[in-house]
């Protein structure tokens, strides 16, 4: 049997194929369609299928991670959406907390007040209100609710957020209202805030609720227009969906719950740089992730991925109340486009050329200049060795893209690729400083693991502006978010509000509450048809001393706890307080405000020792080029050099070699220049290393 990963992005869809039964492996590229993501997806499976040999049938599982929902929400291009709400409070949306995003800024952008997930006219409420408790104050009065559902199938709303204060300590009201919404508008999504984020703060809470409802529709249209294609071509498979946290869902949990894709297509690629740092035992790791339209940056710390906190969890500048690895992501891709702005500045990104018409060197219509275009000018790419030689690029369109920038500029056409080459890696050291440098994190005490049709042929550049001495490319670089698929757990998470005091703490009622949430979960597994023994279990608390606004999370070192246990989660919350603000109070109260349990589904890992090796042999036929000029910036002064043009596929564990070089293969390209050696690891991987002035 064969599991595949289908990873979507904004230039290429990527195919990662295992073979169960041999342990062989196969991979496959194809151009996107941004217009319907599905389409690149359902064509290039049937490819994959047809080129191996693979019969239909024998398909086990497909994962899958899509931006269909991030891009709804970047691109402002969601549903329409209505919310039923308690009378007073329909402006919670648009008032927030009263806080700046930049404290200093007199031109701001307020997203959720500039970019209105739900426009205020759609915004109605009902007479309804519990305590902060839970308890019924004023009854549900159901008289209006059939009129706002007449206006707002007359105004063409086509998805409903039902979101009251303190529905996370009981939500019955949101249900009744709920049931009556589905009646009225069966057609419709809907969903409610005690579903999407069953925890205090209503503005988060809020704004969480709006956004599932302003991506549901086409995300629950694309998961499902998707499994019907899929079950056409491998009727016998089953459909996994990445999710935000790093696990996998079904596509009838997306579909109830769509705002867990925000970021699952980003996140594969850091649960394989997770695997590459367990497997070779590495701690610390930044895993840069570059496509054609961006750059994707998680970071490993003592072997684990960051996970965003609570009071920085957002999508577009839209505060989240959800699990989310910290995938820090900018516009710098192969198709960033290069520019001289109005003020005279030379610009890279974020716009992009994306898959079509994609960058000048594709012949495909497109004609501004973009990474790519500059790769190839310089030499570094190999424009007959693209996608085992289906895609030629042309270095003559490439020239001509940049001559425009050049003599706005006033300089070359290889003095310009230079430039944007340089201002696109500066642009993601950046980006990568604001997830280190500023968190209190050396970078030089990391590796550098980069991936992505882009990241090899950028990396060296990023780790020697951040003063990054080692960078490792693992063996199929072009697709390892499609491999991030294949080694994730299906995953689900619970969260309760509890806002309990260490002196005034009840442990029973601690402990009822994650059995609970414990059954909750287990039966969300058996509706998955899982195997019930295989769940595995982890908890964890958001503490905060008493009066503070925010909370760590703490792991709870057992889902059901004695008192002994409890101390241990104090102390372990003095010490990461210390650690993240540099002080910490001993003896004043602390307050459990929530507690989280995460159940995944434990499973035989047959990729712990998986070799990427496939069965093909790339470019037969070919004849193989051995040295090629390719310019440097040296110093900061343009210089040419003799390089080695070597195929990935003839590389042997052990082999060393000076730079410069330039090693290609079927997903990307590798560049290893002047000043730098290179090295191939047991598992094919390379290690690419800084000279030092002691070595020779």
């Amino acid at each position: 049997m064969y599991s595949i990963g289908i990873d979507v992005g904004g230039t290429f869809t990527d195919f990662f194929c295992f073979d169960h039964s041999n342990q062989q492996t196969f991979v496959y590229k194809i151009a996107s369609t941004p217009d319907d993501p599905s389409q690149a997806v359902c064509t290039g499976l049937e490819a994959l299928l047809t080129k191996y040999s693979i019969k239909p049938t024998e398909v086990s599982t497909i994962f899958h991670g899509t931006t269909v929902g991030t891009n709804s929400i970047l691109e402002g291009k969601g549903a329409k959406v209505g919310l039923i709400t308690n009378s007073g409070f329909r402006d919670i949306l648009h008032i927030g907390r009263h806080q700046r995003p930049q404290h200093y800024s007199i031109g701001q952008e307020i997203p959720w007040q500039n970019r209105a997930l739900i426009e205020r006219k759609f915004r109605k409420t009902i007479d309804c209100r519990l305590d902060s408790s839970g308890n019924e104050i004023i009854p549900l009065d159901e008289t209006s609710i059939l009129d706002h559902l007449e206006f707002f199938k007359n105004n063409n709303v086509n998805s409903i957020l039902i979101a009251f204060l303190f529905s996370f300590r009981n939500n019955t009201h949101e249900n009744h209202v709920l049931k009556i919404v589905k009646e009225q508008m069966p057609s419709a999504f809907v969903t409610t805030s005690s579903s999407v984020s069953p925890q205090f703060r209503e503005f988060e809470r809020f704004t969480t609720g709006a956004v599932a409802a302003f991506i549901g529709p086409k995300v629950t249209n694309y998961i499902d227009n998707l499994s019907y294609n899929l079950r056409k071509i491998c009727p016998e498979s089953e459909l996994r969906i990445m999710t935000s946290s790093g696990g996998l869902a079904t596509p009838e949990m997306i579909m109830e719950h769509p705002e867990l894709t925000l970021l699952s297509g980003l996140v594969a690629g850091a649960n394989a740089g997770l695997w590459l740092a367990s497997k070779k035992g590495m701690k610390n790791l930044i895993t840069l992730d570059i496509g054609g339209t961006s750059a994707d940056i998680s970071i490993i710390n003592n072997g684990q991925l960051n996970e965003v906190s609570s009071r920085n969890a957002s999508i577009a500048g839209y505060p989240v109340q959800l699990p989310m690895i910290d995938i820090h992501t900018i516009g710098a891709g192969g198709g960033s486009i290069a520019k001289v702005d109005a003020g005279g500045g030379f610009k890279v990104g974020p716009e992009s050329a994306g898959a079509s018409p994609g960058p000048a060197c594709y012949n495909l219509g497109g004609s501004k200049p973009t990474v790519t275009d500059a790769n190839l000018v310089l030499g570094r790419l190999l424009g007959d060795r693209i996608l085992d030689g289906r895609m030629t690029l042309d270095t003559q369109m490439a020239e001509k893209s940049l001559e425009k920038v050049s003599s706005t500029l006033g300089s070359t056409i290889n003095q310009t690729a230079l430039g944007t080459i340089s201002v696109l890696n500066n642009n993601m050291a950046s980006a990568i400083r604001s997830r280190t440098i500023q968190k209190g994190i050396d970078p030089r005490d990391f590796s550098l693991c980069a991936f992505g049709g882009g990241g090899p042929l950028q990396a060296v550049g990023v780790a020697e502006i951040l003063g990054i001495k080692e960078v490792i490319i693992p063996q199929n670089p072009g697709i390892m978010c499609a491999f991030g698929l294949l080694i994730s757990r299906i995953e689900y998470h619970s969260v309760r509000t509890l806002l309990m005091t260490k002196t005034q703490f009840n442990l029973s009622f601690l402990n009822e509450t994650l059995t609970e949430m414990k059954d909750d979960l287990i039966s969300i597994f058996e509706r998955d048809k899982a195997d019930t023994k295989l769940i595995s279990f982890e908890a964890f608390t958001d503490l905060r001393y008493v009066g503070q606004g925010y909370e760590l999370k703490v792991p709870l070192n057992s889902d059901m706890l004695k008192p002994e246990h409890l101390e241990e989660v104090w102390d372990a919350f003095h010490k990461q307080h210390k650690q993240e603000y540099g002080h910490n109070f001993t003896s004043a109260d602390i307050e459990m405000v929530s507690v989280k349990l995460k159940a995944h589904i434990k499973k035989e890992n047959p990729y712990e020792e998986l070799s990427f090796e496939s069965s093909f042999d790339e470019y037969s036929g070919r004849s193989d080029l051995t040295m090629k000029e390719v310019e440097f910036s040296v110093e900061g002064k343009p210089q040419r050099f003799d390089t080695e043009i070597i195929r990935r596929n003839n590389l042997a564990g052990g082999i060393q070699k000076m730079g410069p070089n330039v090693v290609y293969q079927q997903d990307s390209t590798t560049v290893v220049p002047p000043g730098w050696t290179m090295s191939v690891d047991d598992d094919l991987s390379l290690r690419l290393r800084k000279l030092d002035n002691n070595n020779e």
